[in-house]
């Protein structure tokens, strides 16, 4: 996917239509036959112009572009062309009447489906084009609506979706209610919500985003809560380093890792910290981990856990805690906790957060521990996540729990998935659009946690470690399934990657 600074709602998308319309200008109807052309476009670079199609519109602004992407079709040497207009009791928006007319003048096949009678079986080996709906759906499919979407479902057809799945909404959880599922969403300029959230990605299949001329003076008078991590956003965070440094200007990291049976998760984390660059590191850990840690890691220190406790814990330049360390007391947690250096608290930390209350999540029938250091990142999975901040009906209410979770406390929310969400207390939230499905695999959280903390030891701020450190974690994933394919890649594949990601982001064309 085509990253993006906004992730617009669908009202905003239909203002920046509007925009520029009166800006340009450009009727609204051009601008229709410029989406339609885009599609056409694509569908001609892909190779599927030797196909016959099958086009499914309804009766808004989504059917006029099936209708004008029809004609254009039909006009440009596809097989058969067979329009399927889907009644609702109303005439047709007057853009849509206006592709209609200049349809009929085509050698395309129209018919309209009305609830009373059967749905008319898709052709063999059409193409099917989705364009019922778009992003002005205000409730779930059905009757008739939803029973077309189930056929389609069911025909076993290719189905390309014209801006958005008929039946799914933009900016919130669709249910249960029926969707198209379609193998590519043609979507335009801009990327919805609904793309970011693993509830819908059975849906949209690839989305590709296609440039149909908005003015983009529009984004500087809006205001949204997502965003995209672009690569612009990252090189104007990465700092490369400077001559005449040494490795006390890259910072003293501290780790709090591993316990029996768990030295893996802290090596992983410790070798991400220094890959990514911190100048020294010191590895707090159990005595079964001492010895392990020191054999497969000569360049850390390793410590017992119990000089935590000492006055010098508190002058490393940052610390992450969590991964691997098993149940290694309450106590820890909150000495790290009043040691006053940015943090990162993972894994098993997160855990020990989720049972017991945080002094500022109010009262308790437990102990509580004292209130999270502000600024702090947390990187809880969705299940981590409900543990502490309780479960959510849906991925999109998870997205607002994260956001409202942030502010509250003040933290940065890291929430692990296929696109990570970066929450931040300002109420801004970013989607990571780095990484790949062979990151599934255990031992990537740890390093995630390795490279931000590394981060912050070299004194980048908070929020800046946090963005910098999800995209270097996909991007380094990216180039490993490159090598190693995503089936195969493991944890150690992303560290041994680490290097040209770095190599990447410092290119002057990124």
């Amino acid at each position: 996917m085509k990253t993006a600074d906004h992730i617009l709602s669908a009202g905003q998308i239909r203002a920046w239509d509007a925009f520029t319309i009166k800006e340009t200008p450009i009727s609204s109807v051009d601008l229709m036959e410029k989406a339609a052309t885009a599609c056409f476009g694509w569908l001609e670079q892909n190779g599927w112009l030797s196909r016959s199609f099958s086009i499914y519109c309804g009766k808004g602004n989504n059917g006029g572009d099936g209708l004008a992407l029809a004609r254009l079709l039909a006009q440009g040497g596809a097989g058969e062309v067979s329009v399927f207009i889907l009644e609702s009791g109303r005439p047709g928006s007057a853009d849509f009447q206006a592709n209609l007319k200049k349809l009929h003048e085509t050698r395309a096949a129209i018919s309209f489906i009305q609830s009373e009678q059967p749905i008319h079986p898709v052709r063999e080996n059409d193409v099917v084009i989705d364009a019922l709906f778009g992003t002005g759906l205000s409730r779930p499919l059905e009757g008739t609506a939803a029973q077309l979407v189930q056929h389609l479902n069911n025909s076993g057809s290719p189905v390309i979706s014209i801006d958005i799945p008929g039946g799914m909404f933009a900016d919130k959880s669709s249910g249960n209610a029926p969707v198209i599922r379609a193998g590519h969403t043609l979507s335009f300029q801009t990327p919805k919500l609904a793309f970011f959230v693993a509830e819908t990605a059975a849906f949209t299949g690839e989305v590709h985003l296609l440039d149909i001329g908005l003015k983009p003076e529009f984004l500087n008078q809006v205001t949204g809560s997502y965003e995209t991590i672009t690569p612009l956003l990252i090189k104007e965070i990465y700092r490369p380093r400077k001559n005449f440094t040494h490795k006390g200007s890259y910072g003293h990291a501290a780790l709090i890792a591993g316990s029996k049976g768990m030295a893996g998760a802290a090596v992983l984390a410790a070798a991400a910290c220094l890959r990514s660059g911190a100048g020294k590191l010191s590895c707090y850990s159990t005595p079964e981990v001492e010895q392990v840690l020191q054999t497969a890691l000569p360049e850390a220190m390793v410590k017992p856990l119990q000089a935590i406790r000492l006055p010098g814990f508190s002058r490393h330049e940052a610390a992450g805690i969590g991964p691997g360390l098993g149940t290694a007391g309450f106590g820890l947690l909150t000495d790290v906790f009043n040691a006053g250096i940015p943090l990162v608290i993972d894994a098993d930390a997160l855990n020990m957060l989720s049972e017991h209350r945080l002094a500022n999540q109010g009262p308790a029938s437990g102990k509580n521990l004292p209130a999270i250091p502000p600024l702090s990142i947390l990187t809880p999975h969705p299940k981590e996540f409900d543990r502490l901040f309780g479960a959510a009906g849906n991925d999109f209410d998870r997205l607002e729990k994260a956001r409202e979770a942030a502010a509250r406390l003040n933290i940065i929310l890291v929430l692990k998935g296929h696109h990570t969400l970066v929450a931040m207390p300002g109420g801004k939230a970013y989607f990571n659009t780095t990484g790949n499905p062979g990151m599934a695999t255990a031992g990537s959280g740890d390093v995630l946690t390795g490279i931000i903390t590394g981060l912050l030891a070299q004194h980048y701020a908070p929020e800046r470690a946090a963005l910098l450190g999800v995209y270097l974690h996909g991007l380094a994933g990216d180039f490993a399934a490159a090598h190693k394919s995503q089936e195969a890649m493991i944890a150690r594949d992303i560290i041994d990657h680490l290097g040209a990601a770095y190599l990447a982001i410092s290119q002057p064309d990124v």
